[in-house]
């Protein structure tokens, strides 16, 4: 195989994060030769053209150029006219059931490779809604390809510059998209330029929209750098006179002049209303801000807490750990049913929600300490029955999984929003006398490969 030219090949495997793997047969003078190709986006089953685009000695990927052959997994139409261009979703050509399925399976794969004992995989449990789904999103200001018009949505499949326009999006209420269509109209009427990452030039960069599933509340952030003076009031005007099927309820002006592409404040002005909304979740309040963690998918969270709250088992006169607790929203679920329990968070603007929300619920057996687990847990007297872990992506620090460890506790819940990063502590935890006794994937994500995990861990005697 030689990189730059392109193949034919069958997707035998996926992989986490939406790899496909093709082992690529070549017919030598010496035997035949068989290459494994990582496919980025690739499904289980299809038959591809793809251009080999790295090759080292243990390590070649490939970019689909065709599908040859749909997979047997692929059994309906995309429902977004953006589906293929745009890069938020990638399984719309698969049934629930089907995209289940996949997920389920990359899951116990990986578990399978580091559980070493016998374990109950008990399955994947499915978001209550395929579609809608989402209460926050993120867009991003742009054009479709270099020196085009004005757009406003997500980036490009493949792409860190080109945006697509996403206003008809099926993951999100239609709220959502009658806003954009606003935003984007306005700014377009304007002539107003959107902030070049290249040149670092420009004004428009993002739009956050968040939006409660109970409550239907909803808050507008629109991402700017200071390099202009717009009057705000009219597009405001605008987007009050909507008809919608939720209620905006704050409308804000952020300003950021950082040179990295990601959304922060330096300064935050509020145009209209207020900064936060409620939502509601397993009978509790929660009072969420702009950049407050809370799970996208609402009714999925309640899916997901009550699975953990199942393996976290009888809490009764028990002292609880949640650590990575965000907006304390494990912990005050636990905290109804628990003697006490301790959240630590390293953002501290979450763990002000925290308080707050725990006050909003009427919760006093809640403690919250601001900063990171690996240094702020020496400093905490109590000494857990139970430990709750919901780290982000990456998993935890060895030296903060150590201290957790030393404690001793007779079980540990592992929530994990990425597989392979859990997999790397089970197998520590594993050597350090833990056995891993139940373990299911919770579907998130739907239309994409992300997926949840939750692990039931018990000190072996």
């Amino acid at each position: 195989m030689k990189k730059g030219q392109e193949y034919i090949g069958t997707i035998e495997e996926m992989k986490f994060p939406n790899k496909g793997i093709v082992n690529y047969e070549e017919v030598r003078e010496d035997g035949v030769i068989t290459t494994k190709v990582t496919i980025p986006g690739g499904i289980l089953g299809q038959k591809i053209k793809f251009l080999l685009t790295k090759k080292k000695s243990k390590k070649c990927e490939g970019r689909v150029i065709d599908i040859l052959e749909k997979s047997q997994y692929e059994d309906k139409n995309p429902v977004c006219p953006k589906f293929g261009i745009c890069g938020g979703c990638t399984y719309q050509t698969m049934s629930y059931g089907n995209q289940l399925e996949v997920k389920k399976n990359m899951v116990k794969s990986i578990l399978d490779e580091v559980i070493k004992e016998d374990y109950d995989f008990q399955g994947i449990i499915g978001s209550p809604e395929e579609l809608e789904y989402r209460n926050k999103m993120e867009y991003s200001f742009g054009d479709q390809y270099k020196g085009g018009e004005l757009c406003l949505g997500l980036h490009k499949k493949g792409s860190f510059y080109d945006i697509v326009n996403t206003n008809e999006c099926k993951i999100v209420n239609d709220d959502y998209n009658r806003i954009l269509d606003v935003i984007l109209e306005y700014f377009k009427s304007q002539n107003i330029p959107y902030y070049h990452k290249m040149s670092k030039e420009g004004y428009l960069r993002h739009v956050l929209i968040r939006r409660a599933r109970r409550t239907g509340e909803i808050i507008i952030a629109i991402v700017t750098t200071t390099t202009m003076d717009v009057d705000f009031k009219i597009l405001c005007d605008r987007l009050l006179e909507l008809n919608l099927l939720g209620d905006i309820v704050g409308i804000m002006h952020i300003y950021n002049d950082g040179l990295a592409d990601m959304v922060r404040s330096d300064k935050t002005e509020i145009l209209y209303g207020r900064d936060y909304i409620y939502e509601e979740i397993l009978g509790l309040k929660f009072k969420i801000s702009l950049f407050s963690f809370f799970q996208t998918n609402s009714l999925g969270a309640e899916k997901l807490y009550e699975k953990a709250r199942e393996y976290v088992g009888e809490t009764k006169d028990k002292l609880v750990f949640d650590l990575y607790s965000g907006t304390g929203t494990i912990t005050q679920m636990l905290a109804k049913v628990a003697k006490k329990v301790v959240g630590v968070e390293i953002i501290e603007e979450a763990v002000d929600a925290a308080k707050e929300n725990a006050d909003l619920n009427g919760l006093e057996n809640c403690d919250f300490y601001a900063g990171d687990v690996l240094k702020v847990i020496d400093e905490i007297e109590d000494k857990p029955d139970l430990i709750v872990l919901d780290p982000p992506r990456d998993g935890i620090n060895p030296h903060a999984l150590d201290k957790i460890i030393n404690y001793g506790v007779e079980r540990m819940v592992y929530i994990s929003c990425k597989p392979t990063s859990l997999a790397r502590d089970l197998i520590v935890l594993q050597e350090r006398g833990y056995k891993v006794l139940k373990a299911c994937a919770v579907d998130m994500f739907p239309g994409t490969y992300h997926v949840e995990t939750v692990c039931l861990l018990s000190k072996k005697p």
